[in-house]
């Protein structure tokens, strides 16, 4: 088997979790119980995504279907704290991600990303700017897991489906992606990463991550 490229979701694979503190700060500000928040963060988050929803109209809807009484600068102040509670690192898939690089593989972002929310990112976080291609589900109107989004990465990339693996922790993204032809691996962490790219028997083809990288 031959490798020539790999492919990055962000959010809880090259990220790490959510900012507990910004978390705890949206709660406040809203004034909504934990629960209730949770619920409608995620129920319109893939039109947000996708780009049927901006950064603002998305809080807005949150806040208006939550009982909120808003002003347009708690909506924008709550569009920074989300899009600032994503921008923590996951080291040990950042200093995977330069191996590959400095090894001769390509490497794209494809990422279901708000507008708010990229922007913040490519901001606070230099090592985004060194992929050989971005794609933000923002942009394209289109979010995983439509088959669209991955033919789309590849074509950017140049790389042939078979050639290219994909990293991705949500079930039906890594599902879609390996229906497309991709060598899907779902990301639960490092160790399981180790052991998904060990079973393909690459040699000392592709380096793995090193779990200790801090």
């Amino acid at each position: 088997m031959r490798i020539c490229a790999v492919i990055f979701d962000y959010g809880m694979v090259l990220s790490g979790p959510p900012h507990p503190d910004i978390k705890t700060e949206l709660i406040r500000r809203t004034g909504m119980e934990p629960a209730c928040l949770e619920d409608l963060y995620w129920k319109h988050r893939l039109d947000y995504d996708r780009g049927d929803l901006n950064g603002l109209t998305y809080w807005q809807l949150v806040l208006d279907q939550g009982g909120v009484a808003s002003t347009p600068e708690l909506v924008h102040e709550l569009a920074e704290l989300d899009a600032r509670m994503w921008t923590g690192s996951n080291p040990p898939l950042v200093a995977w991600h330069a191996q590959l690089r400095a090894a001769g593989l390509k490497t794209a972002l494809l990422s279901n990303l708000g507008d708010v929310v990229t922007a913040s990112v490519l901001q606070n976080l230099p090592w985004m700017q060194n992929f050989d291609v971005q794609v933000f589900s923002h942009q394209l109107h289109i979010v995983k897991p439509d088959p669209a989004i991955y033919r789309h990465t590849l074509e950017a990339l140049g790389s042939e489906a078979q050639e290219t693996i994909f990293v991705d922790d949500v079930t039906s993204n890594v599902e879609a992606a390996r229906a497309v032809g991709l060598i899907g691996i779902q990301y639960t962490n490092v160790q399981q990463l180790n052991l998904a790219l060990s079973s393909l028997e690459l040699g000392s083809a592709l380096p793995l991550p090193n779990p200790h990288e801090a």
